[in-house]
């Protein structure tokens, strides 16, 4: 009789156990892993706010750049202008000068081309008299 009361015990002992670990593990761990999560999560975030931080810097210098740009190209329009109006000889030179100049910052729409109607495609094969052998005929360019 013991030896089967030991036959029963040890692995009812075993599961009780196994079952105590398993329940202590299953406490411990999920709260490691949602601080591993959590973790992970706020890093992600401030790569994400320190990315969105760049671009916004990278939008305003080239915004600012870009107004410098316009003012200079402004001050170069107004320096030629300036040019032509003291440096031309007669009224018609200045006006040309003048219409040069504005003349490329608005420039007027192109027109489209269009192919002309009535040509012909072009042949893929040699042209031929009406009575004449064709180029695949076996008498084509010998002589009699």
């Amino acid at each position: 009789m013991e030896h089967s009361l030991l036959v029963w015990l040890l692995p009812t002992l075993a599961l009780v156990a196994g079952v105590a670990i398993g329940f202590l593990v299953a406490r411990l761990l999920p709260n490691a892993a949602p601080n591993r999560t959590q973790r992970q999560l706020d890093d992600i975030q401030e790569r994400f706010d320190n990315y969105q931080n760049e671009v916004v810097t990278h939008f305003n210098s080239t915004a600012t750049l870009v107004k410098k740009l316009t003012q200079s190209y402004q001050e170069v329009q107004d320096h030629l202008a300036e040019g032509a109006n003291r440096l031309a000889l007669d009224e018609l030179t200045r006006q040309r000068l003048l219409a040069a100049l504005h003349s490329d910052s608005v420039q007027a729409p192109r027109e489209r081309l269009t192919p002309p109607r009535d040509q012909e495609p072009p042949r893929d094969y040699a042209p031929k008299t009406p009575n004449a052998p064709g180029m695949l005929d076996e008498h084509y360019g010998l002589r009699k």
